[in-house]
């Protein structure tokens, strides 16, 4: 039995930790691996949406780059490197009815070490999704997300165990499964053929793709996983479900579709009326620690939406009044259960009193933002740079300069990514130091692509 992605597992009498399966990412051993050399991937790409107008075309590179370390607007606090959100979280004698606990970010491959901590990032432009190790920050593997290898990808999650589904804006959902041991045997062929590096294997070769949905939305942005549910026997995760929302056209509705992320059909969908007319619709998604679906659409003015999980009611909250740019792009659910928006200025949202709060104007226009999983911690944004704003004062704490970038996401080590055009960058919280991969198409990814969101509202909490 392999050990699920968020887990702390151990079993009585065993010299290492693990639960069956073996330490490591697993995507380099066991089964015959089928793989197409370097640089045999597509060479031609469509045009860049005015969405994407960031994302800069390269040949894909293995080697990582570190720069820096940089200069803080306020200087540097003193830390080395940024925490590892890991404990073992109980004696290493246990055994029974408790033994194997959730909230373990990415497992457990070793002592306080995670199984395995991957960030998921769409080469849009490639119609691609690239699975990078954030410790070596290289590819591991790349896989086509839509059988005519033209959807869009543009938003990424991942699941409590690992996995990672992504949505086309061409339209069309498609999951992958955390690591090869999970990959099924299905064309044929004796052993698992996937990809391994930077080239994607074609659509009805690769085996590490567990289900793909098509749908016909001209617009198909958000996507996020629900918790699921935790059973300590099996020492798993069950029931994870998956959120997404799409419109046609560009009119004032859209529909809000919850998929049983195990099987790959839909399970209900949800009516969201009354939002502003824009081509896009909701824009992007996120859930709360009951697995609740929040979204908010990208026009001016545009509204906050939640669905409720169990009874798909929608509720809708007009968005907060004062920003100074066309919109609002960004947003994401703390560990504390507020949403955030994010553009030129931050604004929390309060589900409880239902009252927004704004802050000033910031030192740039910000896309993608995230929270760490501090109760009093940081908020971080991403664009023309990378800040870490207090989320109760709304102050600058850190200002670090990196490559621009639409997507910002946490791993659990606890390092900041940026992400667009040719490359995933790797920030050092404490000092600013970037380390890049890159080797990314045409990259835009702007939501919970390492899990650590999820894992921060729905996994248990951190230990450490």
């Amino acid at each position: 039995m392999r050990l699920a992605r968020f887990v702390c597992c151990m079993a009585v009498g065993l010299g290492s930790w693990g639960c069956g399966g073996s330490e490591g990412d697993g995507d380099g051993g066991g089964d015959t691996v089928t793989t197409l050399p370097p640089g045999s991937g597509p060479t031609t790409e469509p045009a860049t949406t005015a969405e994407d107008s960031g994302g800069a075309t390269s040949a894909a590179t293995s080697a990582a780059t570190t720069t820096g370390p940089a200069s803080s607007s306020d200087g540097a606090d003193g830390e080395t490197g940024p925490a590892v959100y890991f404990d073992v979280g109980m004696m290493p004698d246990g055994g029974g009815e408790g033994w194997c606990q959730p909230g373990m970010s990415g497992g457990m491959g070793g002592k306080d070490e995670p199984e395995f901590s991957f960030l998921w990032a769409c080469n849009s432009t490639q119609g691609t999704i690239s699975k990078i190790d954030t410790q070596t920050v290289t590819e591991v593997a790349r896989y086509y997300t839509r059988p005519d290898l033209s959807g869009s990808p543009s938003r990424t999650s991942v699941s409590l165990s690992g996995h990672a589904a992504v949505a086309n804006r061409s339209g069309g959902i498609t999951k992958f499964w955390a690591t090869q041991e999970d990959c099924q045997d299905t064309n044929g062929v004796a052993g698992i053929q996937t990809s391994v590096g930077n080239a994607p294997l074609p659509w009805d070769q690769e085996e590490c793709r567990a289900w793909h949905i098509p749908f016909g939305y001209s617009s198909q942005r958000p996507v996020a996983w629900a918790p699921g549910e935790w059973n300590s026997q099996s020492c798993e995760w069950e029931n994870e479900m998956l959120w997404t929302a799409g419109r046609n056209g560009s009119g004032t509705d859209a529909e809000v579709v919850l998929i049983d992320g195990d099987a790959g059909i839909v399970v209900d969908t949800a009516a969201v009326m009354g939002l502003k007319a824009d081509q896009y619709g909701l824009y992007g998604g996120a859930v709360d620690s009951e697995g609740n679906f929040w979204a908010t659409g990208w026009a001016t003015g545009n509204h906050l939406v939640r669905v409720d999980i169990d009874t798909m009611a929608v509720t809708v909250w007009p968005g907060p009044s004062v920003i100074a740019t066309s919109h609002w792009y960004g947003m994401t659910v703390d560990v504390n259960g507020y949403v955030w928006n994010c553009a030129s200025r931050v604004a929390r949202f309060d589900p409880v009193t239902e009252l927004w709060a704004v802050s000033n104007e910031l030192p740039h226009w910000n896309a993608g933002c995230m929270a760490d999983d501090d109760p009093n911690g940081l908020l971080w944004l991403g664009s023309q740079g990378l800040l870490g704003i207090d989320r109760e004062t709304f102050a600058v704490v850190h200002q670090w300069p990196t490559p621009t970038s639409y997507g910002v996401s946490i791993d659990f080590y606890g390092y900041v990514w940026a992400v667009n055009g040719n490359g995933a960058h790797r920030v050092d919280p404490s000092t600013g130091t970037v380390t890049s991969y890159n080797g990314l198409v045409g990259a835009y990814t702007y939501s919970d692509m390492t899990g650590f969101a999820l894992n921060t509202v729905g996994g248990g909490g951190a230990a450490g």
